[in-house]
């Protein structure tokens, strides 16, 4: 999940990664352990485990790059005018064009008090909800409810201060601000930055260890990958989920996926069911079956690193538009592959957009080599787009949605026994 939110916070992979290594370090630096330091070793993973559920609101207000907007102010001192100023004018809508830039700042400028603690508490709120879903502890879940308190109060929603913030806020406040600035490339004085936010952002204790101890801390998340390091790092006893439970986390993957567009909602959840009746019908066995759902619900999780302006667009897209969409099933299947419990549904998540004519991406493979599990999957996701409103078209009717399914086996897009069960299963007659 830690790699899908750096998708969608405009980060490269393994930067949440970073901060969980450090935090932890930190965390055990102060003395923490048990519960507590869990807690620091998964805030930081799942800190922005909200971050799609203000994603639309972020992207009509602020130029259509809700991802670069979470980018542009992570990590930013609030109560520094001059600091949120270089946000605005050098990061906000840097990919886009004059136009929109200009209409992203001056959005931020007349609207950018209001819209901060309305985006936060929804973020907040999803959070926590989610993490209780996924089995997280009950600390991890109040954290995530107040991720964004500061040590002088002032933060957002500004009702906790000092020692009443949860210690493991106050550690991956530290390591959070530091890793989003080192992400970005910054060149400047880890020493200076702390010991000036120490006191009024951060906790002017932990910052004192966090100084003590800086080039080992900084040493400790300077190689290219810390993804190994980073499973090591995790403090015992190391939660344990059992195979029971690996459809909850996808349900769980698939709501945060969905929440990014108000014209997705539940699609991840339609496409599961349609996939898995239709796979019965076929006759096939209770394993595939099984996969099928999983790889489904997991099937839009890169979706995330695609931007709202281009997803929710009412015109055609443009060719670069469409060069950022054809890359979310790679990430995907990049994501979904990483853990081993997933492992195996990876490619079959990652292929939905393939087609029997070799149309299809990210690879665009021939038919002889999409298996009938794919098929299956593209099949459904297909049709239950289709039923659902779009920002360029309406919904179809479930009529008009198995019409535009028989065209497309007619053309040889879609599999002929893979689209009669998706339409049997949507309550057509084969």
């Amino acid at each position: 999940m830690s790699l899908a939110t750096d998708l969608g916070t405009g980060f490269p992979p393994e930067t949440a990664l970073r901060s969980c290594l450090l935090a932890v370090q930190l965390g055990r630096e102060i003395g923490l352990s048990g519960p507590e330091l869990s807690d620091v070793y998964y805030l930081p993973l799942l800190r922005y485990l909200g971050c799609t559920s203000f994603a639309y609101e972020e992207a009509v207000t602020f130029g259509g790059n809700d991802n670069a907007f979470r980018n542009a102010f992570a990590g930013v001192d609030f109560q520094q005018p001059r600091e949120v100023m270089s946000a605005v004018f050098t990061r906000l809508g840097k990919d886009s064009g004059p136009l929109r830039r200009a209409q992203a700042v001056g959005a931020f400028l007349s609207q950018g008090r209001t819209f901060g603690p309305k985006m936060v508490s929804a973020d907040c709120e999803v959070s926590s909800r989610l993490a209780q879903r996924l089995g997280m502890s009950s600390g991890l879940t109040a954290a995530l409810g107040c991720a964004f308190e500061r040590w002088d109060g002032k933060g957002i929603p500004g009702r906790l201060s000092g020692d009443s913030i949860p210690v493991s806020v106050r550690v991956v406040t530290i390591t959070h601000t530091l890793v989003s600035n080192l992400q970005r490339g910054h060149t400047f004085d880890v020493s200076a930055m702390v010991t000036r936010r120490a006191g009024s952002d951060f906790d002017p204790d932990i910052a004192a260890v966090f100084i003590r101890r800086i080039d080992d801390l900084i040493e400790s998340i300077s190689s290219e990958s810390v993804w190994n390091r980073a499973l090591e790092a995790e403090p015992e006893s190391r939660p344990w989920l059992p195979a029971t439970r690996l459809d909850d986390i996808a349900n769980a993957f698939a709501d945060f996926a969905d929440l990014k567009s108000p014209y997705t909602l539940s699609h991840s959840h339609g496409v599961a069911a349609l996939a898995a009746a239709a796979a019965q019908s076929l006759n096939m066995d209770d394993t595939d079956v099984l996969s099928m759902r999983r790889a489904a619900l997991l099937h839009e999780l890169g979706r995330v690193g695609v931007p709202n302006g281009i997803w929710d667009k009412s015109g055609s897209l443009s060719g670069g538009e469409w060069e950022r969409v054809r890359l979310y099933p790679y990430h995907t299947e990049r994501i979904v592959g990483r853990p081993p419990a997933f492992e195996g549904l990876a490619l079959l998540a990652g292929s939905v957009q393939e087609r029997l004519d070799g149309s299809g991406y990210h690879r665009g493979l021939p038919a002889a080599v999409i298996s009938t599990g794919t098929r299956v999957l593209a099949a459904a996701d297909v049709y239950q787009a289709m039923t659902e409103e779009r920002s360029h078209r309406p919904a179809f009717s479930a009529e008009a949605a198995a019409r535009e399914l028989s065209a497309a086996i007619d053309r040889g897009r879609v599999e002929r026994d893979a689209g009669g069960a998706v339409m049997a299963a949507g309550g057509h007659r084969p």
